[in-house]
């Protein structure tokens, strides 16, 4: 099925763009995400006169994602403290929603938590990467370095006895 995008879909286009789909894909996720119209007679005529404008909307976008970009190179590192044991692992993992929440409490920068991925989760003491998704084309990178603002003790043989203890 043929149509025309009315919001950038991660990999498959940007708004404006006409792309082929399957029916079902277009159906079921597109068309009621309302992301995509049918490339009817009608829509296309429709989208040649609006493509000026879409693409300097896109254009507007794109330097704002550059600009933010260009914030978050220059802040360089995100500095977190967590709760963790002896052995350097944290009592829960850091999310992403809590690193945009630092990002933000920090930088001033406000990063949706959706355009943030990880290579590895957070559930230790230590240096990470953070990979920013601002748009389909600016991307950037984030130094997270993760140190242990309490260290607890880790003794299985406590947990042990404080589960006896209750029966």
């Amino acid at each position: 099925m043929q149509v025309i995008l009315k919001k950038d879909v991660q990999n498959l286009g940007e708004a404006g763009d006409m792309v082929n789909v399957k029916d079902g894909y277009a159906r079921n996720f597109l068309l009621p995400q309302n992301a995509a119209e049918v490339a009817t007679e009608g829509a296309i005529k429709n989208r040649e006169k609006d493509l000026a404008r879409i693409k300097a909307k896109q254009e507007k976008l794109h330097q704002e994602a550059l600009a933010t970009a260009e914030k978050i190179e220059k802040f360089a590192e995100l500095k977190l403290s967590a709760k963790a044991g002896e052995s350097g692992k944290l009592f829960g993992t850091i999310t992403t929603k809590k690193l945009t929440e630092e990002l933000q409490a920090q930088s001033g920068i406000v990063v949706d938590r959706k355009n943030v991925s990880l290579n590895a989760p957070i559930n230790k003491v230590g240096s990470y990467k953070m990979l920013i998704k601002l748009t389909s084309k600016v991307k950037c990178e984030l130094a997270v370095t993760v140190t242990a603002s309490e260290i607890l003790k880790e003794s299985v043989e406590e947990v042990v006895e404080g589960t006896e203890a209750e029966a």
